[in-house]
């Protein structure tokens, strides 16, 4: 049977977030779409759906719900029929699908280290004690709070360029970014420092593009198998099974990175108290394909070890 391939009269409807790196990754999905199917780039069309998440930026992401934030609009325009796939930043993505989506695509990971970025310091070690560094992770949050407590953390959102204002006009002396969006938008000209995983352990799939598609459109699965990278679907598969049974949320300080090594992967995984006075870590190395099984394991060793109450905010 032969594909039914999208064209400029019916072109594959991509939906994606509005900000320049939601657009840049929408745009490198239909890129590569274009390139495995020998298509003009007329054959998709970029759609922009808003979320709550990027309409409400003056409060905490826990205030106002959470993960699904900046992915429910998306997946509500995919199910209806608005779009044919929807684009996603892995690290924003819940880790259950609604009923009638699936997600098993995924684009080759950027790098995943997390970027400290400020026009007046050169890394996190030289900041002095009462500096005021901005976030809006609480991930983020935590592991600062725990490696130099004696720093003040505010509130920090906004997409990339509001964060980068907010740092001209003084609101922090110091932010952190993710080295995934500085290298995808090519910004070049800002003072950045990668914090190595050792330091800071990124979010859970931080760097890795994700692609959403409806469950019975078979036209859509085969196009996109096309452009899946295996590696780095291994890597989430571990990550994501951790984060799924740690009930990880925009609420639980919670990162993990899987790394693979010929047939073998590694993964390391640290929770925190959400006010960093506690962290939790562990690292294994297993088959690849118990990867998945054995994200399940540590984290399931870890809400042992961490006990009642360990994510409670105070």
């Amino acid at each position: 049977m032969t594909l039914n391939l999208p064209t400029p009269a019916q072109p594959l409807k991509i939906g994606t977030r509005g900000s320049l790196l939601a657009l840049a990754q929408a745009h490198e999905t239909r890129d590569r779409l274009a390139h495995a199917f020998d298509l003009p780039f007329e054959a998709f069309t970029i759609v922009v759906i808003k979320t709550t998440g990027d309409q409400i930026i003056d409060r905490p992401l826990k205030e106002i719900g959470g993960k699904g934030l900046f992915t429910r609009e998306i997946e509500e325009a995919l199910l209806s029929g608005h779009i044919d796939i929807a684009v996603h930043s892995m690290k924003d993505m819940p880790t259950l699908q609604p009923e009638g989506l699936f997600l098993d695509t995924y684009l080759p990971r950027e790098d995943v280290r997390d970027a400290f970025i400020s026009p007046t310091e050169t890394s996190l070690a030289d900041l002095a004690a009462g500096t005021v560094v901005g976030t809006s992770s609480l991930r983020r949050r935590a592991q600062l709070k725990l490696r130099r407590p004696d720093l003040e953390v505010v509130e920090f959102r906004g997409n990339l360029q509001t964060r980068l204002m907010k740092l001209e006009q003084g609101v922090a002396a110091a932010t952190f970014l993710a080295m995934a969006g500085l290298n995808r938008l090519a910004i070049a000209d800002v003072p950045r420092m990668p914090i190595e995983t050792d330091v800071m352990l990124p979010a859970i799939a931080q760097g890795a593009i994700g692609i959403e598609r409806r469950t019975d459109d078979s036209r859509v699965a085969e196009m996109l198998a096309a452009i899946h990278d295996t590696p780095t679907g291994q890597r989430l598969a571990a990550e994501r099974a951790f984060l799924l049974k740690l009930d990880g949320s925009c609420e639980t300080p919670i990162a993990g990175l899987a790394v693979l090594n010929g047939g073998m992967l590694s993964l390391r995984g640290e929770v925190l108290r959400p006010d960093g006075s506690e962290a939790i870590a562990d690292a294994l190395t297993c088959p690849i394909e118990d990867g998945a099984q054995a994200g399940t394991e540590m984290a399931q060793k870890m809400l042992d070890q961490a006990g009642p109450g360990f994510f409670d905010w105070h």
